[in-house]
């Protein structure tokens, strides 16, 4: 029987990771990196970032955040806010890739050759 994957989804607004209550009223709760090293400790499956400000601002990603993430992570890093175009520089060290609001590939093959995308 396969185990459940434990995989913590956390959202980044205004550089701070912040808890929301339906994607509004947020609450600062703590640093991306020292979620990243909690987590690591705790050995999950995949960590998962979202900056729920790029994309309703219309910034590209973090890319020096993503960096730093990667360099701490001991487990696969989704990310996901700000990815709407084919030329992103994403290659950061991130297993993933996460966008709902674009396509940025319109049906073909991945942009990101080494990176999943969902």
């Amino acid at each position: 029987m396969l185990r459940p994957r434990i995989i913590p989804c956390l959202l980044v607004h205004n550089g701070g990771l912040v808890k929301t209550r339906q994607f509004s009223d947020t609450t600062y709760v703590g640093d991306p990196l020292n979620a990243v090293r909690i987590f690591n400790e705790k050995e999950v499956d995949e960590f998962m970032v979202i900056d729920i400000d790029a994309t309703v601002k219309g910034h590209e990603p973090d890319y020096e955040l993503i960096a730093q993430m990667a360099a701490e992570c001991r487990m696969p890093l989704t990310y996901g806010g700000g990815v709407n175009k084919v030329g992103l520089n994403i290659d950061s060290g991130l297993f993933t890739l996460c966008y709902a609001t674009s396509n940025p590939n319109n049906g073909a093959s991945s942009p990101f050759p080494r990176i999943r995308v969902l």
